[in-house]
């Protein structure tokens, strides 16, 4: 071997990658739509895009999957992402629970995500659980793998949306049922006290994952080494998981400081459903739903006004040039009859759980915790409970070869 081969490789992977028509559409709406929201509703509303962009970017390079890290656990008792998970919470209550106790962030105010605890977020979360293993992904997860070409959860978003729409028909019906007041542990317990009883919980969970891989392997699995490193893994990935988890703390940082709360996705969902109902002719402003102040404006105005959906948008658009960057955006159509019914199914399940549950696994289980809201320890169970549902009804719609747990949220 001479070292010109040692040569060659080498630098061919500290190249920059080619990213070809996709990664160049993606980056030039990354740009040139930071800039426009920028001039038309103001800097924090790019810079929340840009923000969008960056949670697309590390979910894709990271296969940051909430429903692939559940899926393997109950089937196969391998618990390294649902660590992950663990550390992503533990680090986001360390970051948040100071500053959401004293209500400021760089003089501006801010406010966690809390919400009730009660029946809609038991049904609401145990559906959108289901919904996952069906769908092939969660809120997060739904967005960044259709960004990066997956054709299949376009199918699972656009029926994620109709059943977003569906759950704000009777909201309110749901919102009735028994349930506790909106209960934080920062407020109930300072973010000392929050802190601690979170870390608490954080760490048995991971001990409990730990003892039944153990129990079951004999060892705990190890993280794939990767081909690429340095810079050239950076751009193109594959991130390792704790990467990941770092990037979308501190992406939810800066959403908490740019737009006074955290990190959220589905309520756009809802919103794109109202917008397009009224396009077929159906009013759904005579729905309690979207007769509360926040929502009314929203239905009002542009989708570009609206902080959930302009994040959205970033993150497709981030999840599409991470996937040109990784060589990856390859989307195709051959989608088994089986597989579109569960992304129906699924989708539908997602929509209407994560608005009757007062959020997905992002607005609900990741902002809902690192905001120290009751709920989303609640969500997490109920949620947790579907997926176990969900993993035994994959084998009906899917083949043993096409379940992959990369790119699948």
């Amino acid at each position: 071997m001479t070292m010109s081969t040692l040569v060659q490789p080498l630098a061919a992977e500290s190249r920059f990658p080619p990213i070809g028509p996709a990664g160049i559409t993606a980056l030039a709406v990354l740009v040139i739509g930071t800039l426009l929201l920028a001039y038309a509703y103001g800097p924090a509303q790019g810079a929340l895009f840009l923000v969008g962009g960056g949670l697309g970017i590390a979910l894709y390079h990271a296969a940051f999957g909430f429903t692939s890290a559940w899926r393997v656990f109950i089937a196969e008792s391998r618990g390294r992402g649902l660590r992950v998970q663990m550390l992503l919470l533990a680090l986001a209550v360390l970051l948040f629970f100071p500053f959401l106790a004293q209500g400021t962030l760089f003089g501006n105010p801010i406010k966690g995500s809390v919400s009730p605890a009660g029946v809609s977020v038991v049904v609401g979360a145990f559906m959108f659980g289901l919904g996952m293993q069906l769908g092939g992904g969660c809120a997060s997860g739904t967005l960044f793998t259709a960004g990066g070409g997956n054709a299949r959860m376009l199918v699972t978003l656009l029926f994620f949306i109709v059943g977003s729409l569906l759950g704000t028909v009777n909201f309110d019906w749901w919102t009735s049922l028994p349930s506790l007041p909106p209960i934080s542990l920062v407020q109930s317990f300072g973010a000392a006290g929050g802190i601690a009883l979170s870390l608490v919980v954080f760490a048995a969970v991971a001990g409990i994952s730990v003892l039944v891989e153990k129990r079951k392997h004999g060892a705990l699995e190890t993280a794939p080494a990767s081909p690429r490193h340095g810079l050239s893994r950076f751009l193109r990935g594959p991130w390792p998981l704790v990467f990941g988890a770092v990037a979308l703390v501190m992406l939810n940082f800066a959403t908490l400081t740019l737009a006074g709360r955290p990190w959220g996705i589905t309520s756009a969902f809802a919103l794109w459903g109202a917008k397009g109902a009224q396009l077929v002719g159906i009013d759904p402003t005579a729905w309690a739903y979207w007769q509360t102040p926040g929502n009314a404006s929203a239905l009002a105005n542009s989708v570009f006004a609206d902080i959930t959906s302009v994040m959205d948008f970033g993150i497709v658009a981030g999840a599409m040039l991470a996937a040109a960057l990784a060589g990856s955006f390859a989307p195709s159509l051959d989608i088994p009859l089986r597989s579109v019914a569960a992304a129906v199914i699924g989708g539908l399940l997602l929509g209407y759980g994560a608005r009757i549950a007062y959020g997905c696994n992002i607005g609900a289980y990741f902002s809902g915790i690192a905001s120290g809201s009751l709920h989303g320890y609640l969500w997490a169970i109920a949620a947790f409970a579907g997926n176990i549902l969900g993993v035994g009804m994959r084998p009906f719609f899917f083949e043993p070869r096409r379940i992959v747990a990369r790119g699948d949220g």
